[in-house]
């Protein structure tokens, strides 16, 4: 009984010798998921925002794309957009302009204004990674972009203007 009584310590001693180390593995603490951090932009305009009666509704700080490289990099992979803020996107020439949403996490109100600062196409709450091109249906020279639901929260609409 004594050999028996020896062997069963033994099992007993490796089996909590084993459940330790089990256990040391399935520890509470988890392991947090790395977070891609992303890009980020300076906000270095202001933009300005009108009704159709030349009064001011909001004003958004706003980083500039006005060079080819900024102009297609835009918003990719920017993780945050901070509340009223946003980026401006500045071409060489009025024309028929589309957006898509490659590469851009975060949900977007995409808004085309022409050389005299009006608003003339409006797409709200684009969907992020969305191959979909996003078009102003009429010339334009300017784009803001800013964070979806915003156009809604400050009922900015078509025929409203901007300045900045």
């Amino acid at each position: 009984m004594k050999f028996h009584l020896k062997s069963s310590k033994k099992s007993l001693l490796i089996g909590i010798a084993a459940l330790l180390i089990v256990s040391a593995g399935c520890s509470d603490k988890k392991e947090q998921p790395t977070q891609r951090k992303g890009r980020t932009v300076d906000y270095t305009e202001e933009v300005t925002f009108f009704d159709t009666a030349g009064d001011s509704i909001t004003t958004i700080q706003a980083a500039v794309a006005d060079d080819q490289s900024e102009r297609s990099q835009g918003l990719m992979d920017v993780n945050e957009l901070p509340q009223d803020h946003g980026m401006l996107f500045i071409f060489e020439e009025q024309r028929p302009l589309g957006f898509w949403m490659a590469n851009t996490p975060l949900s977007l109100d995409i808004i085309f204004v022409n050389q005299d600062k009006e608003i003339v196409r409006i797409h709200q709450n684009t969907q992020p990674f969305a191959e979909k091109n996003f078009t102003s249906g009429k010339p334009a020279i300017y784009v803001v972009e800013i964070n979806a639901g915003f156009c809604l929260s400050h009922d900015i609409q078509e025929g409203m203007r901007i300045d900045f």
